[in-house]
Formats: structure tokens, sequence, C-alpha cells
């Protein structure tokens, strides 16, 4: 478990953006495949197959967080009214601050 631990804090470490993120990376999935951890193992195989995506995410400073963000309320609202009222008071709502 402290090892789980360790590399939970390095890959958590790395989500922060900086330029030299790929090469920190690489060098964690190198101590994570090296750890008697299956689970850390698939999560790895899965970095690497979508690695300019993933180094991407980690080395850039753009992100969609605000629209995500938008996209969630949005869903959340329509969910809580399903069925209700109509699609003026979902505008209205959605509209509100």
């Amino acid at each position: 478990m402290a090892a789980l631990a360790d590399l939970v804090r390095g890959f958590a470490a790395l989500l922060k953006p900086a330029e030299d993120n790929d090469v920190k990376l690489t060098e964690w999935i190198v101590t994570a495949r090296a750890a008697a951890l299956p689970h850390l193992h698939s999560f790895t195989n899965g970095l690497e197959l979508d690695r300019p995506a993933v180094d991407a995410g980690l080395t850039l400073p753009y992100h969609n967080g605000c629209t995500e963000g938008v996209n969630t309320r949005t869903k959340r609202i329509m969910r809580q009214m399903h069925g209700r009222a109509g699609f003026d008071l979902l505008r209205h709502r959605i509209l509100l601050p």
C-alpha cells in the first residue's frame, strides 16, 4: 500500500502542467511497471496508448475545464427538471447566474 500511495502522489504531482512533465511521466511509468501492482500496469498501458494526448495534457497550460463545467451544470439542471414545465423554464434556469 505504501508503494501505491507513493506512485499515486508522484502521478498527482504531474497533473500541474510543466514543460518537463513528459520526461517525468516516462520515468513514472518505468517505476510503476517495476512495482507488483497489476492494476497500475493496466493504467500505464492506457497512458501509453494515447501518449501524445497525455503529454499535451501534462505539459500545456490549456484546458477546457470551464466548458466542461458548463456542460455538467446544464446536464444536472436537465436531470432535475426531467418531465417538468418545458423549454422556457429550462432556458430560464440555465441562463440564471
